[in-house]
């Protein structure tokens, strides 16, 4: 929730530093925003609902922080309403920090981490306790079945602004269940993971990588991040451009795909693909999710770039339909370090299904829009009504699958606009 958060965390302390940094520009647009109405939609509750700790912070009467870690089964802290969630809290060492400060001030903020899916969220609120004589409805609500043990009060949380954090520098971490549903899977798979796997490096380019990481995206979409083997730096690119990797088949075969790299930046440490699994194509991305691991080693060529930026002032309209986000969002990066006035679209199936979706909301809070046809609440990508609004010298850039290409040159021809101000590319 980019407004809120922005009204809360960025002080004038914080906006000097932004400004000292260079980074004041790229935040300050959050704090333009429309003031929203702030509520978990269906990612951030599913997430809350799945976590099993989480730290809290409070302010003491000296104005000292106070963190604490909090931990249960899988669903202690409870989702009550889409702006309100609570737990029970059992007795401990009696010392009572958390609940004393809150008697002077009810604000809280809360870190729920996913360490072996490297994702954060970070809630702020306002917090009450409640007990059995004067609400003891809601605080049955907060009662976990399974832990039988006295609950000596609730808390229950008013959310005023959540923000999904940044993956980078998270350690991966797996619990116990994780690493005993991990090795099922393992076992399960060893003997045709093995058929799957060529031997040695995969590739003949001249650039080595190792596969550096692995995270998830969406359930069918994997972010991969690729260093130089050899700890060098990594050829520069711009943005648009793919990386094209070596794949090894089930046949033992490798064949090889291009995939866009998500990010941009002038002496790049990593590279990033999100690749998205089909398992009724060609079997070249179902066999990358199951035979790439982290240490593998690739050589490849270096990045190539059919689907560049136009060099100037211009303003752009980003266009992206499901996996096609991939080399947009490189163009939002490059667009605003470049200031470039830009727009962004950006239509799937479903928040949950798509990648950098909180993302892209927090980083570009006026500049994005989505557009989910399976939503509760579809809402539909108007490619006609999209063009009828841009500017005369506004440069159009569409990636994503074939349809929604061919209805954005169509649109565009019929609206008069030349093709050269429409650039694309397609995933087919």
């Amino acid at each position: 929730m980019a407004f809120a958060f922005a009204k809360i965390s960025f002080t004038p302390d914080v906006q000097a530093v932004q400004a000292e940094m260079g980074s004041r520009v790229a935040y300050r647009s959050a704090e333009l925003g429309v003031a929203e109405e702030v509520t978990l939609g269906a990612a951030e509750q599913a997430f809350i609902a799945e976590r099993d700790s989480f730290y809290q912070a409070t302010v003491s009467q000296t104005g000292w922080p106070y963190v604490q870690h909090r931990g249960g089964s899988v669903g202690f802290l409870k989702v009550l309403d889409d702006r309100t969630i609570g737990y029970a809290d059992f007795s401990g060492n009696r010392q009572y920090i958390s609940v004393g400060n809150l008697r002077g001030d009810d604000r809280v903020s809360l870190l729920l981490m996913d360490y072996s899916q490297r994702r954060r969220l970070k809630i702020w609120g306002r917090a009450r306790a409640v007990d059995d004589r004067t609400e003891p409805a809601l605080l049955a609500q907060l009662e976990s079945p399974d832990y039988r043990a006295p609950v000596e009060r609730g808390i229950v949380i008013l959310v005023e602004a959540f923000d999904w954090n940044c993956p980078k520098y998270i350690t991966l971490r797996y619990s116990q269940n994780e690493v005993e549903t991990l090795l099922v899977q393992a076992r399960q798979q060893q003997p045709a993971t093995a058929a799957r796997q060529a031997p040695g490096v995969l590739g003949g380019g001249a650039l080595p990588l190792t596969i550096a990481g692995i995270r998830q995206l969406a359930p069918n979409i994997r972010a991969y991040e690729l260093l130089h083997a050899d700890g060098d730096s990594l050829p520069a690119y711009r943005a648009g451009a793919h990386l094209r990797v070596p794949i090894a088949l089930p046949d033992g075969s490798v064949t090889s795909r291009a995939y866009s790299l998500t990010d941009v930046a002038a002496n790049p440490s990593q590279y990033r693909i999100a690749v998205l699994r089909v398992d009724d194509g060609e079997g070249g991305s179902q066999a990358l999710h199951d035979g790439w691991q982290i240490g593998a080693r690739l050589n490849v060529d270096a990045p190539d770039n059919y689907f560049s930026l136009h060099d100037d002032g211009r303003p752009a309209l980003l266009i992206a339909g499901g996996i096609g986000i991939t080399p947009i969002k490189a163009m939002a990066d490059e667009l605003t370090t470049r200031d470039v006035d830009f727009q962004l679209h950006y239509a799937g199936r479903a928040p949950e299904q798509m990648a950098f979706v909180e993302d892209l909301r927090r980083r570009f809070p006026n500049r994005c829009r989505f557009y989910f046809s399976q939503a509760p609440t579809p809402t539909r990508l108007d490619v006609s009504l999209l063009l009828n609004s841009v500017s005369a010298d506004t440069v159009i850039y569409v990636c994503g699958p074939i349809t929604l290409i061919e209805n954005v040159r169509q649109t565009a021809r019929e609206l008069g606009i030349a093709d050269e101000r429409v650039q694309s590319e397609s995933f087919a």
